[in-house]
Parts: structure tokens; C-alpha cells; sequence
């Protein structure tokens, strides 16, 4: 074998739930797991403030904390956890060749892809500056914590729409902040958005930025912006809420594997399993759909069982 390469049984591609949950289930079937954390160690989850919706947590959870338990709960079962990111797949053919950041190589009889998905922000800096302090990209996740207060969500599409209204039967007021003079989302979704008393759709708007002394407390918009006549309006909210989409980190191997017309990895009838055998999926890489954390944690189970099945029947 060539220097600076080294054969693993299960090689696992990021760091999230899937990831975590992935590693524990591999290491206590004694597959000996190797897992890259990737750019973002514990994924989205350390984005967010407290977790509510996991179960098993009264009290809800910090996001950073749960992420630190999974993977000290994956390192008590022997995972080798390291740092950096996998640059570079050759998924032709088995062992897979996989190339870390530097330059080390690895050849896998089975890869675990985990690399999660990354919200897309408007690129303001107030959004880092308030991030977890009434910034989210996840309304399902954090529209509890804006119980009867005045929330704005950005975006025209599907998803969108369905965070508002999520966020209407909770909120007491849901603005919607809409570039265009129009809403993307399908005839049903805008019908719901446009019936919904509590929700106002700001259209031709655009977010300048945000301001609050303690948190998100209102947004400076401008109103058809570049035309005659333009207008600056700013709007009391608590929550600032984003769904113009996610990037699925996927580039690394679209060249073998399919996806859709986003770029999330695409599974076989429902399982773990990709087109190419001994490479499976996990989490919100290959899910456009639920995107919660309970989720991807039960893809990371169901991936290492299809990798062990895969390395006893080899």
C-alpha cells in the first residue's frame, strides 16, 4: 500500500447527528469507524441555541452540548474521530479512495456520507451578529420560542410559505418578506399564505439589515428598491426567520453519485443506499424534506446497519 494511505472497513463523511449516531452504531458492530468532523463540527445544530424537540430532553438541550454528548458517546465505542474535511472521492471502485484536507488518503470498503446541508443566508452581517439571538433558519425548530410575539420570514417559494404559516399558528403576527411582486410557491401554498389573517406579505421588499440592543428587536427594509419610488420601512419584529433554501454539501461527490436538481444526494427506494454498493447516505445531504435532527440521527442508524450488512455479505 502506498505511504500516507491507510484501509478502513467504514469511512463516515461529517459530523452531525447522522454522523454521530452513524459512528456509534459502526463502532459497537465493530467496524472499527474512521469519521472526518468536516467544516462544520456537529453540523447545523451548533447554529442554534437550545434544542426542544429531541426527545429525551425535558429541559431542552444547548445544540453545541448534545453534539459534544454524541461524540463522546461514539468515541467510548472506539470511532477515531478527526478533525478537517474529505476534499476529494474516487467512487469508481472498491476500496473507495478518499482524500482528506491534507493530503492523507484512505481507502474504504464502505463510506457513510453525513455532510449535511447549509442554510443559505441573505449575507448581511446583523445575521451573524444575531445569530441565535432572533436569527434562524429553521422555523420548525425555533418558532416555539416566538409564542405570541412578531416574527418576519424571508423568501417567496414553497418553503416559505409553509414556515409562515408554521410560525402564524404560533406567532401573533407573521410578516413576510417577499423580493419579488409576486409569491414562487405553488397556487395552494400561496392561497393558505394570502387567507391567513395574521400573515402580512411585504412584496417588492428587500432586508438592509437588522437592529435590536438585546437581540433582533426590528429590520431596516427598503421597498422597490432602484425605482422612482424607492422607500426605506423599518418593522418591529422579535424573530427573523430565513428560507430562501439549503445547499446539501454534496460537491465532493456529485461526480458519482445522483441528485437531484439541487445537488442532494439521491437514495434508493427510501433506504440509505446509493447507486454505487458500500456507499451509503445520511442526514439532510440526501433529505430536502424534514431537515430536524431526530431525523438525521435515524438515517445515521439505519446507514452503518446497511454498512455492516454490506461488509458481512462481501
Amino acid at each position: 500500500m502506498e505511504q500516507n494511505t491507510e484501509h478502513v472497513r467504514c469511512l463516515i463523511v461529517g459530523s452531525g447527528p447522522a454522523g454521530y449516531t452513524a459512528a456509534i452504531y459502526a463502532a459497537r458492530a465493530n467496524l472499527k469507524p474512521v469519521e472526518y468532523c468536516g467544516i462544520q463540527p456537529g453540523g447545523q445544530l451548533t447554529q442554534t441555541t437550545t434544542v426542544e424537540n429531541f426527545p429525551g430532553y425535558p429541559q431542552g438541550v444547548d445544540g453545541n452540548q448534545m453534539m459534544m454528548d454524541l461524540r463522546e458517546q461514539a468515541e467510548s465505542f472506539g470511532t477515531d474521530i478527526r478533525d478537517g474535511a474529505i476534499v476529494k472521492a474516487d467512487l469508481s471502485k472498491a476500496p473507495y479512495r478518499l482524500t482528506a484536507e491534507d493530503g492523507h488518503e484512505i481507502l474504504a470498503d464502505t463510506v457513510i456520507i453525513a455532510t449535511g446541508a447549509s442554510a443559505k443566508y441573505l449575507g448581511l452581517d446583523d445575521e451573524k451578529k444575531y445569530n441565535g439571538q432572533g436569527v434562524s433558519a429553521c422555523a420548525t425548530c425555533d418558532g416555539f420560542f416566538y409564542r405570541k410575539k412578531t416574527v418576519a420570514v424571508v423568501g417567496g417559494g414553497d418553503t416559505a410559505c409553509e414556515d409562515a404559516l408554521y410560525l402564524a399558528g404560533l406567532a401573533k403576527k407573521v410578516y413576510m418578506i417577499v423580493r419579488k411582486p409576486y409569491l414562487r410557491a405553488s397556487k395552494v401554498m400561496q392561497e393558505r399564505v394570502l387567507s391567513t389573517e395574521n400573515i402580512e406579505v411585504l412584496f417588492e421588499h428587500n432586508t438592509l439589515g437588522l437592529f435590536g440592543a438585546n437581540g433582533v428587536e426590528g429590520a431596516h427594509l427598503v421597498k422597490r428598491k432602484g425605482e422612482p419610488d424607492e422607500e426605506k420601512v423599518d418593522i418591529s419584529i422579535d424573530g427573523f426567520f430565513l428560507a430562501i433554501g439549503h445547499t446539501p454539501n454534496s460537491e465532493v461527490f456529485r461526480e458519482w453519485l445522483d441528485t437531484d436538481e439541487v445537488g442532494y444526494l439521491k437514495k434508493i427506494d427510501g433506504t440509505p443506499r446509493t447507486k454505487v454498493p458500500g456507499v451509503f447516505v445520511a442526514g439532510d445531504v440526501a433529505d430536502p424534506v424534514y431537515r430536524q435532527a431526530i431525523t438525521a440521527a435515524g438515517s445515521g442508524c439505519q446507514a452503518a446497519i446497511e454498512a455492516e450488512r454490506y461488509l458481512l455479505n462481501a
